[in-house]
């Protein structure tokens, strides 16, 4: 299966709001398909929608890949609706490779989505998947991780962010399913 372009820090896309998801395209499967093949390439956990280029506000996520008794879901218009406990962890991010800090998060939240079916669901995670929920969830709303580090950590590695926004896509309008 064809890997999708990962878009890199410096990407337009990547700073911007993502759009509720309306009605999903008749392809929308087999992108799907291509989203999970493209995060398990560059071993990742989870993957929003404009990581890919996609102006959509969804992203998936493999939860089995950290704890074998969870499973690997999709999240339609996500939204966090509490949040409680912390947690410090360090976090990596695809469009962000070969930079990890520590982000403090927090340890549970309750979220509404949709999943692939359309249909609403209200849960509550708590630990790992919530802290991948919630950078992904970052993500959709034009906010990376290195954002929710201090300024003083992000000048430290601000010569590396400056090599990454180089290597990445030039493209600047978001990609359609097809």
């Amino acid at each position: 299966m064809d890997s999708l372009e990962i878009y890199l820090y410096g990407s337009p896309l990547l700073k911007r709001k993502t759009k509720r998801v309306g009605n999903l395209p008749e392809k929308f499967p087999e992108f799907l398909e291509r989203m999970y093949a493209t995060m398990y390439s560059d071993d990742g956990i989870g993957l929003s929608a404009n990581q890919v280029g996609l102006d959509q506000h969804l992203f998936i996520a493999d939860f089995a890949l950290h704890d074998k008794n969870l499973s690997r879901e999709i999240f339609i218009n996500p939204e966090i609706l509490e949040a409680s406990g912390t947690d410090t962890l360090e976090e990596g991010c695809l469009s962000i490779p070969e930079i990890r800090e520590k982000v403090t998060r927090a340890f549970k939240i309750k979220v509404r989505y949709e999943n692939l079916q359309r249909e609403t669901l209200e849960r509550e995670y708590e630990g790992f998947p919530a802290r991948v929920i919630q950078h992904e969830v970052d993500h959709l709303n034009g906010i990376l991780f290195i954002e929710r580090i201090s300024p003083l950590k992000r000048s430290f590695i601000q010569s590396k962010l400056k090599r990454i926004a180089e290597k990445g896509t030039t493209q600047t309008e978001p990609i359609t399913i097809q």
